[in-house]
């Protein structure tokens, strides 16, 4: 609706100042603001004749990332994806505004409202439904955009929507492969941490440890606050790191720098493709070798799980005997000794020094790995 905004073109000039300024009402603060450059190729064509508009990139801001009532004045890179590879078309320089009240309870409210309306989640539709929803409402935005005057291309409308995104791409696999990795990028380091603490490499810190440990298991009172001192404590350190720009695009993390000329080539076909059969039947093999990893790890994840469950199924039964008389010890166990002391053992057994460790896997893992998985009766 009144959310799109179009600038005057101009004319024979490659450092165009437009210098137009347009003020949004603002009704949810993780709105995203879209700015497109594009070059104006209709006012070009002849009658009758069609001349799609080019893009020269885009930016997103999201506005919960503005600090309230602050001028940002940057100038952020256009950058486009085309076959030969990324290509910088020029700059674009913004000022933008947020006025808002800072943390006043409506504004501060609206963080913990629903995003969608309520019959939605009383009843919710599916993947398919909102896929083809979504494919429906651009078009619906590309006709009404079309009768304005000037009209506005089919084209424009499906960039600024990102109508495309859908689509198979290599590049983006990548991308969001590297973006899984770099959210549990922290709990590795919370997994080397505990190793390095396990293993006596600091003796100081694993003394530390030890101690905190023990008040912790004296005191249980004190975990949940402690936890959340410390998650309070991480969001006042990075606050010195904190963003003092909105940021623009990010190559790195698009994986867009170092792109395979073969795989934009892919990125840009059509469906059905319009590449030789020779060329189709390469990227075939290539996505069967990436499709059977995938499916090679999905058989283990279901393998892991299977075990779980075999360990009551009795599908092996001495395994399953050997485990529930296990859980009648600890039963026993837990309820004759106090929690505080088996919590001590089990602590203090874990962090032994190396000089106490065998080399060789747990008991209870070669006991998990010899259980028995429907891997068996695949055919």
């Amino acid at each position: 609706g009144k959310k799109w905004v179009r600038t005057r073109t101009i004319m024979d000039n490659f450092d165009p100042r437009w210098n137009e300024q347009y003020t949004w009402q603002v009704y949810d603060p993780c709105t995203v603001l879209t700015i497109g450059v594009f070059e104006n190729w209709r006012m070009f064509a002849d009658a009758g004749e069609e001349k799609p508009d080019c893009h020269l990139g885009k930016i997103r801001i999201r506005v919960s990332t503005l600090e309230s009532n602050k001028v940002y004045t940057n100038s952020y890179p256009l950058l486009v994806l085309h076959r030969s590879g990324l290509k910088k078309m020029g700059e674009i320089e913004l000022a933008v505004r947020f006025l808002c009240p800072s943390l006043l309870p409506d504004t501060c409210a609206i963080y913990g409202q629903p995003l969608l309306p309520r019959m939605h989640y009383l009843r919710p539709l599916g993947v398919a439904q909102q896929e083809a929803l979504r494919l429906v409402a651009t078009k619906m935005v590309g006709a009404w955009l079309a009768r304005s005057e000037p009209p506005l291309g089919q084209e424009v409308v499906r960039y600024m929507l990102d109508a495309d995104s859908h689509t198979w791409s290599m590049r983006k696999c990548k991308a969001n492969w590297f973006r899984i990795a770099a959210v549990l990028t922290w709990a590795i380091g919370l997994a080397k941490w505990l190793d390095d603490i396990k293993r006596w490499r600091n003796p100081l810190t694993t003394i530390l440890v030890h101690i905190l440990y023990l008040v912790l298991v004296w005191y249980p009172d004190l975990i949940v606050p402690t936890g959340f001192l410390y998650v309070f404590l991480i969001g006042v350190w990075y606050y010195r790191f904190r963003p003092k720009i909105p940021a623009g695009m990010d190559t790195r993390v698009s994986q867009a720098e170092n792109v395979d000329p073969d795989d934009l080539d892919e990125e840009f076909d059509t469906i059905p493709s319009s590449r030789p059969p020779e060329i189709i039947r390469v990227r075939y093999d290539r996505l069967r070798i990436l499709a059977g990893r995938v499916q090679t790890v999905l058989g283990d994840l279901a393998t892991q799980g299977e075990r779980v469950q075999a360990l009551v199924s009795w599908r092996d039964p001495r395994a399953t005997k050997l485990f529930i008389g296990v859980c009648l010890m600890i039963t026993i166990i837990l309820y004759s000794v106090p929690p505080k002391m088996v919590a001590v053992a089990l602590g203090f057994y874990f962090l032994r020094h190396p000089m106490f460790r065998d080399p060789m896997p747990p008991t209870s893992l070669n006991f998990f790995r010899r259980l028995p998985s429907l891997s068996d009766r695949l055919i």
